[in-house]
């Protein structure tokens, strides 16, 4: 018997996954990844639709995180790594030699499992990545800071505070002034790595709330241990095992009518 998923309603409006219609933002296609010798994806192939939420799924050390740090080449940083197959990004392929990795970064943003402040005031810390890019003008900070403080929905609770330091919010705060300093630079796609995981309930759903908003103008792709968050939030859901990407579609019928056996064993709690 399939335990009880709450699932958003909203997700029998979303139409058809990315190969029957939804336009594509991230095409992933015959992805292999290396640790050394340690195989960590294999033959990943998925489509990433534009403006939806896509949630990964799958138990410890299936290869999850390991695929969402490849789409902004976050492993790039890890020693002896090795990768085969093609990343496109609206068309780009992002392992192309020529390609500037700080401006890939700056079209894909990321969020960590743990909020990551900088030691600096909550201003200065939205207002980061806009200065990297060379935008010097206060007035045009100032008006960068507040779109984005508003965006992650965190302007009303700090809108006096800004030159206080960041370290002195709430752990869902912080987690919130992070997605602000990621979508201060205007990405594309915005990758989040186990976002909830430190947070209590309340938290965790300002978070959820929170990227529902989001998917109207950023395409999200979330890692998630928690199931139960996959089946809220997101449109389609990929569950992964051993470095395979074993089914993904749309969220609803995932969950509720899997393909794959070993998809239905995991959801039901037989495995994993």
């Amino acid at each position: 018997m399939m335990p009880e998923v709450r699932i958003s309603e909203s997700l029998s409006a979303h139409g058809p996954p990315a190969s029957l219609g939804e336009k594509t933002m991230v095409e992933i296609e015959d992805l292999s990844f290396w640790y050394s010798e340690k195989l960590a994806l294999k033959h990943v192939t998925v489509s990433i639709p534009r403006h939806r939420i896509t949630a990964f799924i799958g138990p410890s050390g299936c290869g999850k995180t390991t695929l969402l740090r490849c789409l902004n080449r976050m492993n790039d940083l890890v020693d002896g790594v090795r990768i085969t197959g093609s990343i496109r990004i609206a068309g780009t392929d992002i392992y192309d030699p020529t390609l500037d990795v700080v401006e890939l970064r700056k079209r894909v943003g990321m969020v960590f499992q743990k909020s990551n402040p900088f030691p600096k005031t909550i201003y200065e810390n939205v207002a980061y990545g806009p200065r990297i890019l060379g935008i010097g003008s206060r007035g045009e900070l100032d008006a960068i800071v507040e779109r984005s403080l508003r965006g992650a929905a965190l302007w009303d609770e700090v809108a006096d505070r800004m030159r206080e330091s960041a370290l002195g919010l709430s752990g869902g705060q912080q987690q919130r002034l992070c997605i602000a300093r990621a979508i201060a630079v205007e990405p594309e796609v915005l990758l989040m790595d186990e976002p909830c995981s430190a947070l209590d309930p309340v938290a965790t759903a300002k978070i959820e709330e929170l990227m529902l908003d989001l998917k109207k103008d950023y395409t999200i792709v979330i890692v998630t241990h928690n199931m139960q968050q996959a089946a809220r939030v997101s449109d389609y859901t990929g569950f992964m095992l051993l470095g395979e990407m074993v089914e993904f579609g749309v969220t609803r019928e995932l969950f509720t009518t899997p393909k794959d056996p070993r998809t239905e064993a995991y959801i039901t709690g037989r495995f994993g």
